[in-house]
């Protein structure tokens, strides 16, 4: 497959997919602030709400305009499931549907590009808490604070794991999908303490130092993913599958993932 790079320019790229998460982000705020919001449930019995939907608009529109030759996988359309590839943008518009339903503040706007199976770059947004993590043209991640402008980028701080100490490590796990395996696998550290948090910004905490490791021992798909492996990679940190270590890739048959751990490369990983 040739490469896209010709088709992609990363500073291209950047100030778009930045663009169109904060404008999602403030679709899904305005409905989040509405007095009420209908949730569906799709065919996987996951949830659906009308923010999804309109965010999911909203970032695909820009997408297709901005890089129309360039391959698009988005949760929201089915259709776009079944494409083949290993170079693409991918997008869940709101992960964390749970969490937004619930009204807790920890879901997030992720968009990702993936060239070669690799998540090379991306941005987590979240609006409710206010907090936006993206890669630089260069491979950099940062956090940006500010007002989050369209146009503008505000203040922005460079982003890079721990140093663990795997005699007092810090775990990031699922607020909604802890179960005993996780638990299991995380009792084979020395744990300093852990927390919980939802949707993506797992991935953030491990990039920004706030965590040293986030196992995942349950389904998530590549949408949910990318665009936090992107932050997590360009923050030093690394993403290996669960059963065997190996770097987690995109592009796999259903966009399905297997379990996985993501880290900050000090850690000393425990086998399954």
């Amino acid at each position: 497959m040739p490469r896209r790079r010709d088709l992609l320019n990363y500073d291209v790229l950047i100030p778009v997919i930045r663009k169109l998460a904060i404008e999602a982000g403030a679709k899904i705020m305005e409905i989040y602030n509405s007095d009420d919001f209908d949730v569906k449930v799709k065919s996987d019995d996951s949830p659906v709400t009308a923010a999804d939907e309109a965010a999911d608009a909203i970032i695909s529109a820009g997408l297709r305009a901005a890089f129309p030759d360039v391959m698009l996988v988005t949760e929201e359309q089915a259709e776009s499931h079944a494409a083949k590839g290993d170079t693409f943008l991918i997008v869940d518009p709101l992960d964390g549907t749970k969490e937004f339903i619930h009204r807790r503040g920890d879901f997030t706007v992720n968009i990702a590009y993936v060239e070669n199976g690799v998540p090379q770059r991306g941005v987590v947004y979240a609006p409710a808490k206010e907090r936006m993590f993206f890669t630089q043209a260069d491979g950099q991640s940062v956090e940006e604070v500010g007002a989050f402008d369209l146009e503008t980028v505000g203040e922005t701080r460079a982003i890079n794991v721990a140093n663990s100490d795997n005699s007092a490590l810090m775990v990031v796990a699922s607020k909604s999908h802890r179960d005993q395996a996780t638990d299991d696998y995380i009792n084979k550290y020395n744990v300093k303490d852990s927390k919980s948090a939802g949707s993506s910004l797992k991935f953030c905490l491990v990039a920004t130092g706030e965590a040293d490791i986030y196992p995942r021992v349950g389904r998530t798909m590549e949408w949910d993913t990318a665009a936090g492996h992107a932050v997590l990679l360009g923050a030093g940190g690394q993403v290996v599958r669960f059963d065997d270590h190996t770097p987690l890739t995109y592009g796999k048959e259903d966009f399905a993932n297997p379990f996985f751990i993501a880290y900050a490369p000090d850690v000393a990983l425990k086998s399954a």
